[in-house]
């Protein structure tokens, strides 16, 4: 919250907040003025504490964009000068910047302001202060660049902080980014009151089952059998792929020939020589 006399002050006579409430504004601003809406009177809206209120954006880049939301008619800053109090002297002066959601031409700002305002007082430009960054994870990014995917789901840094673990969650069990992103953002109310809690209630009540881990695969039921023969046996009994018998190691010497056999045979020599000689 800014100082007192200080800050948000909503403007009157503004429309009832709606999806499209932004939508032909770019997305940086259109994801800057859905957070601004929602701020409650007198936050400050300075552009150093509205780069701290977010994840996306830097001072500059906040003090850009609240430029051209002035320009789209949906901001005014303003100075009004106050009376002293008692036993104060001199001239006070407090600042606001006047807020309105739907947008005024210049016109309408002049009109409503008119008797309040004197020209603006230049904001002096805050030190740019040097800064570690530390890349976030995947699950911070997705949350903080909802804002830009639909302004209904705008959060701030210390909403994607809170929300992160959950949204981690998401990505462990194999969900992408962008496919967590279309989750929270799809089928939207027509108002979206906490930003916060109802992404929280989706990460929480849509949270997919875990991964199935895969089952190990069994080892195979097999056998080694016999190359030749194909008998079953283990392997240390087949080796090069045979059984004993078929790789001859069961075999013994050739059994020695009878005495019969070997006189049968001399004499069967003898007569061919005989009928060679004759």
């Amino acid at each position: 919250m800014a100082k007192p006399g200080y800050g948000k002050r909503s403007a009157p006579d503004q429309q009832r907040p709606k999806p499209d409430d932004f939508q032909n504004l770019p997305p940086r601003e259109a994801y800057l003025a859905s957070l601004i809406d929602q701020l409650p009177e007198n936050a400050a809206m300075d552009a150093k504490t509205l780069a701290k209120a977010q994840p996306l954006y830097g001072q500059q880049a906040v003090r850009s964009a609240l430029n051209e939301l002035g320009r789209a008619g949906h901001l005014r800053r303003v100075r009004r000068r106050i009376p002293p109090a008692e036993g104060e002297t001199g001239t006070r002066w407090v600042f606001h910047t006047f807020w309105s959601r739907t947008a005024r031409d210049d016109e309408w700002w002049a009109g409503t302001l008119e008797g309040d305002v004197t020209p603006e007082a230049a904001e002096p430009a805050a030190p740019e202060v040097s800064e570690d960054v530390v890349r976030p994870s995947e699950a911070y990014d997705v949350l903080a660049r909802l804002g830009l995917r639909d302004p209904r789901l705008a959060l701030s840094a210390a909403d994607c902080t809170a929300l992160e673990e959950l949204a981690g969650e998401w990505l462990a069990r194999g969900m992408s980014p962008d496919q967590l992103s279309q989750v929270l953002t799809a089928g939207l109310p027509e108002q979206v009151h906490s930003p916060r809690a109802f992404v929280r209630r989706r990460l929480t009540d849509k949270l997919p089952p875990d991964r199935p881990v895969a089952a190990p695969s069994p080892r195979p039921r097999s056998m080694m059998e016999c190359t030749d023969c194909r008998v079953p046996g283990r392997p240390e009994a087949l080796p090069g792929g045979l059984c004993r018998g078929c790789s001859g190691r069961d075999r013994g010497a050739e059994p020695m020939p009878t005495q019969t056999q070997i006189h049968q045979v001399r004499a069967r020599v003898e007569e061919m020589r005989a009928a060679l000689r004759g």
